[in-house]
């Protein structure tokens, strides 16, 4: 089957989705489909384009099996709405040119909309294409919750245009059954929306020493590691980490590790330097290269969302620190998709977030009990192996795409039995 896929962010970009999607294509074109990518060049998260790919419009290339036609997007500071925005409109008109002359039989559209509108309804809506919606997040709650949307136009627009991208898709994917409700109760019908997990690639994240050459370049072999990797932004609610790192600040063996960039780096930073925190250690955004190495270096790693985010959202990243063999210290809502996964898997402990005293008194009892840990962790691996692995979500994604060829098809025999 010909597969493509539209999403803005791909590998070697760096976020989340574009590793996931990059892992995900591979895998379908292992299984013997024939799998194109229409993407912007990488430019996450800063919004600078590297200089390697600059100066055209269109870049193609084939990557571990999949075609990559990656379009062209000014290089702007991405932390700017409108600079944002530029770039999505950019991507947006590039790419519905060359998605008109694509031949393919489905097309997979990752949300929201308004990054991808454009392209989706010239080869959905004019051209017919079958497609399968692949929804991360409720759009605009979540912008809603964040206070980027506030224009009741604007969240209207953004409501109707993720609306209609849900009524017109085949299928909708969806990574949790909180999603599912939601968009139930929106008016979606139940039997278009497929609960599929996020996914990693277990192969290459796995469990490695705990001291190797990541953890000696930054002096934390000797060091009971607690690691934060990914976006530092306002929705991880970093603060209640801060403020156990202070708590804990007469432990001379335990470390706050945090690895990564976003908004609210700078913030945080800054807090940590006025509270004069030494067992706070900042370090840039990291290659996924070495990612495997990062996340075997700590103790217990931590996944963090702000109070009320954790319902609507369910990270990449928790299935990477699973995939690393290493215990999860979850700081989320209890009774989220979240903890439930934590629970079920016995691979770590959670806390409700705004509560920096019992994460410090957890971390600092995890950091007494290797054994503990060390039984939380190869439960996190076999758990990702079970249900979060690459091979697992391909499975469930070709199974996808033949009922939605299939829908099509009835459709299209319908079409010509009116004539």
């Amino acid at each position: 089957m010909r597969i493509l896929v539209l999403t803005p962010y791909y590998a070697p970009d760096l976020g989340a989705s574009a590793s996931l999607y990059a892992t995900l294509c591979e895998e379908l074109a292992r299984l013997g489909h024939h799998v194109s990518v229409l993407c912007a060049v990488p430019h996450y998260p800063t919004g600078r384009v590297p200089a390697e790919f600059r100066g055209r419009l269109f870049q193609r290339e084939t990557r571990n099996g999949v075609e990559v036609t990656r379009v062209r997007i000014p290089s702007l500071d991405r932390t700017k709405v409108g600079f944002r925005l530029l770039g999505f409109l950019c991507f947006q008109f590039l790419a519905s040119w060359i998605i008109w002359r694509r031949k393919t039989d489905l097309l997979v559209a990752s949300n929201p909309a308004f990054e991808i509108a454009l392209p989706l309804a010239v080869r959905g809506f004019l051209r017919r294409t079958p497609f399968v919606y692949s929804v991360h997040e409720i759009y605009p709650d979540i912008g809603v919750k964040l206070g980027v949307f506030r224009n009741r136009g604007v969240i209207h627009l953004l409501r109707s245009m993720e609306r209609l991208c849900c009524k017109s898709a085949a299928y909708i994917r969806v990574i949790s059954e909180v999603y599912r409700t939601a968009l139930t109760a929106a008016g979606i019908p139940t039997s278009k929306i497929v609960v599929i997990g996020d996914w990693t690639d277990t192969d290459y994240v796995h469990p490695l020493p705990r001291r190797n050459e990541f953890s000696a370049r930054w002096g934390l072999d000797d060091c009971f590691v607690v690691l934060y990797a990914g976006n530092i932004g306002p929705t991880q609610g970093l603060e209640n980490l801060m403020e156990a790192a202070r708590l804990l600040a007469h432990e001379p063996k335990i470390r706050f590790v945090i690895v990564g960039d976003g908004s609210a780096r700078d913030v945080l930073r800054h807090s940590a330097e006025r509270a004069c925190l030494e067992n706070v250690v900042f370090l840039p955004f990291q290659p996924r290269e070495i990612l495997p190495r990062v996340l075997a270096t700590a103790d217990v790693s931590v996944l963090s969302l702000k109070k009320g985010f954790a319902t609507d959202s369910v990270p990449s990243k928790l299935l990477n620190i699973l995939a690393s063999g290493r215990p999860v210290m979850a700081v989320v809502d209890p009774g989220s998709d979240i903890s439930k996964i934590v629970r079920e898997a016995h691979c770590g402990a959670t806390v409700e977030p705004e509560n920096p005293t019992a994460l410090a008194a957890t971390l600092l009892q995890l950091s007494r009990n290797e054994p503990l840990r060390k039984l939380w962790g190869e439960n996190a691996r076999a758990y990702v192996l079970k249900y979060g692995s690459k091979s697992v979500a391909a499975e469930k994604f070709q199974e996808l795409a033949s009922a939605a060829s299939f829908l099509s098809g009835n459709r299209a025999k319908q079409r010509l039995s009116e004539v």
